[in-house]
């Protein structure tokens, strides 16, 4: 019986606790593995001796993050080219099932900016603003004083002030957009790109150092537009209908199958009618996960 109290109440967090372990990581890999760990702990813990479990969970799932990214800093450091999320990919059909992450707050623009604070500072900061944890509890998690705690938090939230995040669009205001994106990219067009774009557009590739890709973010529509029109010139691509329109941390984008058999994930952020920022994540490893309808559109 303890074990499925325990079990009960791991599954009412679980949704939760991805959520804080992917914005602490970045990684689908990794968050899988830290609940696992957490839930192994947890499993082993007297219920009678946790006055609030969730909360214990929390701050668990919290310092297994900062243990990870610890160990993964080299790897960041040396990381070949930009560095994204692994994409969450989930179907826009009404009728498709939901994935366990999707109703967090995840979007690709939200994570990068966290990827940016230190990793105290992220866990600070996401265990006060988006889990309303105590500095006293934050403390006992990052091992700071509660007055250091409230000054990582509030430094936090200052730099984060500072990004636009994009806002929700529509199906029915996206997909032109995306379909039209998908027409001119392909074909080379560079009047149509130049006109998708918005003037200060940013285009981040990630490919890991493991298959081709912009090294650096492109900055500026002219710049962006040309990246997409000499791609189109030098690898010409078949003529081929737009893949299924999809939402990538919650962003409109689609699934597509590169020359080469490349797998990579375009999500697009869209404001006033112009693509604003593009986010192609074609890294294998950061792919795995995909479903295998998904992969092929």
């Amino acid at each position: 019986m303890a074990a499925d109290r325990h079990s009960e109440i791991f599954e009412n967090e679980r949704r939760r606790l991805a959520g804080l372990a992917y914005r602490m990581t970045g990684s689908v890999a990794d968050t899988e593995d830290i609940l696992q760990e957490a839930w192994l702990r947890f499993a082993r813990q007297d219920l009678a001796a946790i006055a609030q479990p969730p909360r214990w969970l929390g701050a668990a799932v919290t310092r297994l993050c900062l243990d990870q990214l610890k160990s993964a800093r080299k790897r960041r450091e040396t990381y070949v080219g930009a560095w994204l999320p692994e994409p969450l990919v989930q179907d826009d059909d009404p009728g498709a099932e939901r994935q366990w992450m999707v109703t967090e707050d995840v979007g690709i623009a939200l994570v990068l900016t966290l990827e940016a604070l230190s990793p105290e500072m992220r866990a600070a900061f996401i265990l006060r603003d988006a889990f309303d944890y105590a500095f006293e509890e934050i403390a006992a998690v990052v091992g700071r004083s509660p007055a250091a705690c409230r000054q990582l938090v509030s430094r936090a939230r200052r730099r984060l002030a500072g990004a636009e995040m994009p806002r929700p669009v529509a199906q029915e205001e996206a997909l032109p957009i995306v379909t039209a994106f998908w027409q001119a990219s392909r074909q080379g067009d560079m009047e149509g790109l130049l006109r998708l774009f918005a003037e200060e557009i940013e285009v981040h590739s990630d490919g890991g150092g493991k298959v081709p890709s912009a090294i650096n973010v492109l900055r500026g529509r002219r710049r962006a537009a040309g990246f997409f029109a000499g791609l189109a010139r030098k690898w010409p691509y078949p003529q081929a209908p737009a893949p299924r329109f999809c939402r990538i941390n919650g962003s409109p984008g689609f699934v597509s199958v590169e020359l080469g058999g490349v797998v990579q994930t375009t999500a697009l952020a869209i404001r006033d009618g112009r693509i604003a920022a593009i986010w192609i994540v074609r890294n294998p490893d950061k792919l795995r996960h995909l479903e295998p309808g998904l992969r092929t559109g």
